[in-house]
């Protein structure tokens, strides 16, 4: 029997990432045939049939994390950036290193990424890759993909770059400097004829996604991108309302809103999500669910840039896919997704409460403690993730559903004392120890351990290589 099937018995407690009653399943015993989901319910045990004890664990759909940098793995705590805004954090981190990468320490920054979400039980990973430059040495694209399969994940390549820049390019060094667009264009195609995979369960997917809609291309050329995009039959996906410099920008260059902006060059539909969405007007809000855009919310990355609070409960009562991303790891030195849905939790918690005002001034509730569930941040972590990534075999466990999904142990202390030990891993905080994490079925974590990797060995590349860098750019 192929180490795709399984039968996972004796769970606490499943959540499902389905919407409203079907958010729980009382299980306990999920089989996994072939990679799916085949029964959930209380089941026998079929002779020689591969068994997991899931007593006293929880189980939730595999993660889809749907907006990172993982080169930025190496860039956690960078004191020049540490207490900057967004603008001023892009010059003092991410945009003053890139050129102090090479083959060796962007591999590496790759797989410090990807282990630590996969620690956190996410199964699929959609990285917002935008470090290019012209005559770039080695083929970083490639990288991600080698690494993210060695790890037994699903990768998404989000191809980013930029065709323009706020700098005179006879001033800027090589790693800063803009590519061409037809070159942008041909290596999007080069990546889609060599990578992509259309199916609803793809391993390797690969999207349209200059850095960002208001800075990195013109309007001819980013509307130039949608169409390439549809022609490929490819997805897109950008940077977008971040901060209220989006706004500025907007209205000083176009006379209109970001969202707006994208309207006119066709950067809007159920085939395009953004990062972030934290500055927007209603009007704004209501024209993205119109269109059936969804968004990759970042509350960590959101919160350490001092950027605000994405208002989630209202892009997706207006029509909005709402799902989670950790963002580089620059602007979110946890970047995992068990921390992001904490935060999520908390934080949009917090955002409504802040609202609140005193019944004499007119006001009509104490706190915000309704305004997102834990089953609500779930789906968006998972199913939410699958339909904006438009991997629909994905995301929620459920009878035909690739069989992607974490189970975690809920034997540390931090867990004791739960009365309802399904929310643990989300209201609990902290990182929930895996017993095993499944990708298609394949078993990607076992106890807690990736087979073959050595935490330590890391850990001290990890440290020479953050000193190597720091001595490049000059640190």
């Amino acid at each position: 029997m192929q180490m795709n099937n399984w039968l996972i018995r004796n769970a606490s407690a499943i959540l499902t990432g389905l919407p409203d009653d079907g958010a729980r399943h009382i299980g306990p015993d999920i089989r996994v045939v072939d990679g799916r989901i085949a029964a959930i319910g209380s089941l026998e045990a079929q002779p020689g049939e591969p068994l997991i004890d899931a007593r006293d664990c929880v189980i939730y759909p595999a993660w889809v994390n749907t907006h990172h940098h993982l080169f930025q793995s190496l860039l956690k705590g960078e004191p020049q950036g540490l207490n900057q805004t967004l603008t001023p954090w892009l010059a003092a981190t991410p945009y003053r290193f890139r050129g102090a990468f090479d083959e060796d320490s962007f591999r590496l920054a790759a797989r410090i990424g990807l282990v630590e979400l996969v620690r956190s039980g996410c199964g699929t990973v959609a990285d917002h890759h935008y470090l290019y430059y012209p005559g770039m040495p080695f083929d970083s694209a490639a990288i991600l993909f080698e690494e993210a399969e060695a790890l037994g994940v699903r990768f998404v390549l989000c191809r980013g770059g930029a065709t323009q820049t706020r700098q005179l390019e006879a001033d800027l060094p090589q790693a800063l400097r803009p590519e061409r667009i037809d070159d942008y264009l041909a290596d999007v195609e080069r990546l889609v004829s060599r990578y992509h995979d259309p199916a609803a369960d793809a391993w390797r997917r690969v999207v349209m996604a200059p850095t960002t809609t208001l800075h990195s291309t013109t309007p001819d050329e980013l509307r130039l991108t949608a169409d390439v995009a549809r022609r490929l039959g490819i997805r897109l996906h950008s940077h977008l309302s971040e901060t209220v410099d989006y706004l500025d920008a907007a209205r000083g260059k176009f006379g209109m809103t970001p969202v707006q902006f994208c309207a006119e060059q066709g950067w809007l539909g159920s085939d395009v999500w953004f990062a972030h969405l934290v500055k927007l007007l209603p009007e704004e809000i209501r024209l993205l669910g119109e269109t059936g855009t969804g968004i990759a919310s970042c509350p960590q990355s959101n919160g350490r840039l001092g950027s605000g609070i994405a208002d989630l409960p209202a892009l997706e009562a207006a029509g909005v896919t709402v799902s989670l991303g950790v963002d580089g790891a620059a602007s979110n030195e946890a970047a995992d997704m068990q921390s992001e849905a904490h935060a999520a939790w908390l934080l949009q918690r917090a955002r409504k409460g802040e609202q609140a005002r005193p019944r004499y001034a007119g006001g009509k509730f104490e706190g915000g403690a309704d305004a997102a569930s834990i089953e609500d941040v779930l789906r968006w972590g998972s199913a939410g993730g699958a339909k904006v990534l438009g991997l629909d075999a994905i995301g929620t466990l459920a009878v035909g559903q690739a069989a992607d999904l974490a189970i975690y142990r809920l034997d540390d202390p931090r867990y004791f004392g739960l009365h309802d030990p399904a929310i643990g891993p989300i209201a609990s905080g902290g990182r929930a120890p895996l017993k095993a994490l499944l990708v298609g079925g394949r078993r990607v974590v076992e106890d807690d351990r990736l087979p073959g990797l050595d935490l330590a060995e890391l850990g001290r590349q990890s440290r020479e290589a953050v000193a190597r860098l720091m001595t490049r750019a000059g640190a």
